[in-house]
């Protein structure tokens, strides 16, 4: 195969290409992240870029959502200042393990900065955990409701009509919020930021696909520090049942352990 410029191979030009976007995605790693600076947020969002007075609400389908898909936001908000809780619809019972798993959610959430009196488990039987099974959504937006209200909560965190990975239960989770949203029940002044889904190529191109999630349109960014991105791991670590081998390869290589693109309903 012919060399390419200066006498270099196609190898070592691919070699050069990869440091040259690593060097751009780590610089623009620090410049997003190391000064504390929050979600870049335009419009309604605003009020959450400054964070005082935030209180936000993370709601996930499983014991386990919060660190694999959404640390970058929880930590990012924390580090903003807001007040964060979590409101798990299921205990993450698919295979017995509910008991388990709640405290497994409880022990990450406290390395997120969340205090256990902060994390809400909903085990309803009508909510099961079942990646088959799409959740009513009257039922799901009368507990999520309920809890925005007894709580203040005036910013919701949760997945788009992607689900991330295609989740019945993510997705159920969004059209809840959407029809929350849509009708108008959410208290006045209360936000909806749902996490982007992206492609299987950027979900496991890990910081590299940072200088694409500042480049597109959304609403928050979050991109976390190596530091905090290694407190992202360690939180995802206290889920040890459901450590499999492949869950190791993501916590290396998906870009939500280190990015959060989201967009306001």
């Amino acid at each position: 195969m012919a060399a390419g410029p200066w006498g270099w191979g196609p190898t070592a030009l691919l070699a050069l290409l990869l440091a040259l976007l690593l060097g751009g995605a780590r610089r623009l790693r620090r410049r997003y992240a190391a000064g504390g600076a929050g979600p870049a947020l335009r419009g309604r969002g605003r009020a959450a870029a400054r964070a005082d007075g935030v209180r936000a609400l993370l709601v996930t389908a499983h014991p386990d959502d919060e660190a694999m898909f959404f640390a970058p936001t929880v930590l990012g908000l924390g580090r903003a200042g807001a007040r964060a809780a979590v409101l798990c619809c299921s205990a993450g019972n698919y295979y017995n393990q509910g008991e388990i798993r709640k405290k497994e959610l409880e022990q990450s959430c406290f390395l997120l900065g969340i205090p256990a009196s902060d994390v809400t488990v909903v085990d309803h039987r009508d909510l099961p955990d079942n990646p088959a099974v799409e959740w009513d959504t009257q039922l799901l937006a009368a507990f999520v409701l309920k809890h925005i209200e007894a709580n203040n909560i005036n910013l919701v965190v949760t997945f788009d009509a992607g689900g991330v990975s295609g989740h019945a239960n993510h997705i159920s989770l969004y059209t809840a919020l959407r029809y929350l949203h849509s009708e108008q029940k959410l208290p006045e002044g209360c936000c909806v930021l749902v996490l982007e889904s992206v492609n299987l190529f950027r979900k496991y191109i890990s910081v590299l696909d940072v200088p694409i999630s500042c480049l597109l349109p959304r609403d928050a960014l979050f991109i976390l520090t190596e530091e905090e991105t290694e407190q992202a791991r360690s939180a995802m670590r206290c889920h040890r049942s459901q450590l499999l081998w492949f869950r190791h390869i993501y916590m290396l290589f998906s870009r939500y352990m280190v990015i959060n693109s989201l967009r306001l309903l």
